[in-house]
């Protein structure tokens, strides 16, 4: 009897195990690549690569100073995910944002747009200086996303409106909507819980 209760026991705590691992996030059969390597300008004017990103968990998303339509929502809810991250408390994570307009945006800009959303500092980083051909390929590539220029006699470029999850090692694991989506919200607390799950668990097993 007492061998069964101690046999019960542990298969309960594998259980409780098993539901608090990262084996709890399901990743995007689309992805599971890592990020190929690439070296940019931040919003401070100073040198960003991926090794910048070992050893933290990322959100990332494509947007433009200059967007006139879906980048002000992307950008708020991002805002947003990184209010409740602080407010939990959870440690090693960030945001990137690739220019899609990198002729455009400045790095004076950038940080003049990232500062109208009162996030931490170290936080968020907004990344150019590099050019188009190179983000159109790199997103298409790395997050199977379109970058695409603006039709003729606008200045608006086509992207996607996905944020993409990134684990410690560089590996991107999964996407979401960066906005409402029909009759489905913005799924702010899904990134959040996800976000918690990466930091505390480490990043998903090959």
């Amino acid at each position: 009897m007492k061998k069964g209760i101690l046999l019960s026991l542990i298969a309960g705590i594998m259980l409780i195990v098993s539901a608090c691992s990262n084996n709890a996030i399901e990743p995007d059969s689309q992805f599971g690549n890592k990020m190929q390597s690439f070296n940019v300008t931040d919003q401070n004017g100073d040198k960003f690569s991926q090794k910048d990103m070992k050893g933290k968990v990322y959100i990332a998303d494509f947007i433009f100073t200059n967007c006139e339509t879906v980048c002000p929502p992307m950008t708020y809810n991002m805002s947003t995910v990184i209010d409740e991250l602080e407010k939990d408390g959870v440690k090693d994570y960030s945001v990137i944002s690739f220019s899609v307009d990198p002729k455009n945006d400045t790095p004076k800009k950038l940080k003049d747009y990232v500062k109208q959303y009162n996030v931490p500092p170290n936080k968020w980083t907004l990344l150019t200086n590099y050019d188009f051909k190179f983000i159109k390929q790199y997103a298409e590539d790395n997050f199977k996303s379109i970058v695409a220029p603006p039709p003729k006699g606008s200045t608006q470029v086509t992207h996607g409106t996905s944020f993409y999850l990134i684990d410690q090692n560089g590996k991107i694991v999964k996407s979401y909507s960066g906005q409402d989506a029909g009759d489905k919200k913005f799924p702010k607390s899904e990134i959040v819980a996800d976000v918690k799950t990466l930091v505390e668990e480490g990043p998903i097993e090959d």
